[in-house]
């Protein structure tokens, strides 16, 4: 439920702090008042786009603020968790700021958050029928949402929407296969080739670098032996070589270590240089009677890289992205066997239909369910409207072929006088009526709505007398099940409200602002006065006034 309203330089308003209450509150004023501001600013703390016509001529921004009781509202308390935007308050905050150049900012609980969030906490916690919905209603598509709405299946909608464009997605793909199947045989076979001549190479993981280096070794195999056995002379075979040197000097040494304890750690490291140069004599001899020159060998790896590179200049690739280009054709050939299994495709086709069928027949259920109850329950309230005799039905007319919207078309059917045959509400209906049946359809409606505030802009235009009695009477109704918001021109509408508010206009220091309060009784006889009888009041219609707000308190 709605709490508290703050409005800061938006429009024409300075300052305003409204503080709501339960059951049925009505807004009246004069034409051009301002009545509709809360509607705006509402509408923009819940996500409408911001523009810089808002911020109050003078100032450089606007701000608006609602706490709304979150009682009875588990679903919104879950999405706030899930959205991290909750608190440890049983009230929820929206703001909404607006800067001159239209860039605005909104906030949830002291969070920021986007546009599409704020939308998403309003569907939780206000539903505004407009004036002008009466204009929308021979639209097929308001009438397949106003059913699915009353049949609590919008869900259920969306689902059977979503496996449409999965079936419309798999026939297409399957459509496609069959049209395409030569062309994709040709690139099939392409691919195939290209795959098998590449495999009879035998490729292996970074072959050619290993290719290249053993070949370079294999053409240079005599004077990496010749190099070799020249270190082995060196180190240990040839006159003067390094080991019997390093042995003299160990042996003069040692000799003279008792002398100077102080040499022993230069005998240790001489100890470890004579073990290395050994290891590194043994491990060179090993080399170079290891090195092999075998010409066929090395005539063989240069047949290799030959075949290699003329591969890789066919394909225009380097010789070591040969194995990568391999498994990118085979990736390839096995995505287009799949695009082209026509069998495969089908089934997954069939698969697709099966599960449109089962989630439309279900919607198709709930909405056979929902349309018999909905015009039975409009018919009743078109009766209390004005239009006795007057009949409300909606035909469900099966579909040939399945739709992103089901299985069956929605129209809404009209007699609008006892005896005539039901037909089109579009082709039907006067503008008057059509406004009728609107809010007998809202009225109903929003008997099962979900969400805790129903807010009303001036429906009842258009529609008088007795008939306005009624309406007030209806949302007097709903004010026992929900928070009713009504702005009206109405004096039997307005004298129906529990609470009642007033919109004026008022000039300070040279500019004309707005600002709304809460009338009390003596107030409320006056307002009603005005609007039933205008600029002049008199004493009759003061207590015209009074008599029709005692017939509601």
């Amino acid at each position: 439920m709605l709490l508290t309203l703050n409005v800061k330089d938006f429009v024409i308003v300075d300052q305003l702090a409204l503080d709501f209450s339960d059951g049925f509150t009505v807004l009246t004023g004069e034409t051009g008042a301002g009545k509709s501001i809360i509607l705006d600013a509402l509408g923009l703390l819940l996500g409408d786009r911001a523009d810089g016509t808002m911020v109050r001529e003078g100032t450089d921004r606007a701000e608006i603020s609602a706490q709304f009781a979150l009682t009875y509202l588990p679903e919104l308390r879950a999405w706030l968790h899930d959205n991290a935007l909750d608190s440890d308050e049983d009230e929820l905050l929206l703001r909404r700021l607006v800067d001159r150049s239209g860039r605005s900012k909104g906030f949830i609980n002291g969070q920021p958050a986007t546009l599409a969030q704020l939308k998403q906490v309003g569907d939780f916690l206000v539903d505004i029928h407009g004036q002008h919905a009466h204009q929308s209603l021979t639209r097929p598509e308001t009438q397949r949402q106003l059913l699915d709405a009353y049949a609590g299946s919008l869900a259920l909608a969306r689902d059977v929407e979503e496996a449409w464009q999965a079936l419309h997605k798999a026939r297409r793909a399957r459509e496609e296969a069959e049209k395409k199947s030569r062309e994709f045989e040709v690139e099939r076979e392409r691919l195939s080739w290209q795959i098998n001549e590449l495999s009879e190479l035998q490729l292996q993981p970074d072959e050619w670098a290993g290719l290249n280096q053993a070949h370079s070794r294999f053409a240079n195999a005599a004077e990496l032996a010749q190099s070799a056995q020249l270190a082995v002379d060196a180190l240990s075979e040839m006159d003067g070589n390094c080991l019997s040197i390093l042995a003299q000097v160990q042996s003069r040494l040692s000799k003279l270590s008792h002398l100077d304890p102080r040499l022993t750690d230069s005998l240790s490291l001489l100890d470890s240089v004579d073990a290395e140069l050994r290891e590194v004599v043994y491990g060179l001899r090993d080399y170079a009677s290891s090195i092999d020159e075998d010409p066929a060998q090395l005539a063989d790896m240069e047949r290799r890289i030959d075949t290699l590179m003329s591969a890789a200049r066919k394909y225009r690739v380097q010789p070591q992205d040969l194995p990568e280009k391999l498994a990118d054709w085979q990736r390839q050939l096995a995505e287009l066997e799949a695009s082209t299994d026509i069998e495969a495709l089908a089934v997954a086709e069939a698969s697709c239909l099966a599960r449109y069928r089962t989630l439309a027949e279900a919607l198709s259920g709930k909405r056979r369910q929902a349309a018999a109850e909905l015009s039975e329950r409009i018919s009743g309230e078109m009766q209390n409207l004005a239009m006795g005799g007057a009949r409300f039905a909606i035909e469900l007319a099966p579909l040939g072929d399945p739709t992103a919207y089901g299985l069956e078309s929605v129209e809404y059917l009209v007699a609008a006088n006892a005896g005539t045959s039901l037909r089109s509400l579009a082709k039907v209906a006067s503008g008057g009526e059509l406004s009728r049946i609107s809010l007998a359809m809202q009225v109903v409606i929003s008997q099962v709505a979900s969400v805790p505030t129903l807010i009303f802009d001036e429906v009842d235009v258009g529609i008088g007398g007795r008939v306005a009695e009624v309406i007030g009477k209806l949302l007097r109704q709903l004010g026992e099940r929900y928070q009713v918001l009504c702005i009206t021109h109405l004096p039997q509408v307005a004298s129906c409200a529990a609470t009642h508010w007033q919109v004026s206009k008022a000039e300070r220091q040279g500019k004309v602002l707005s600002q709304i309060r809460p009338l009390d009784a003596e107030e409320r006889i006056m307002e009603i006065a005005r609007m039933l009888g205008g600029v002049d009041i008199t004493d009759t219609t003061r207590r015209h006034a009074a008599e029709m707000l005692a017939l509601h308190t």
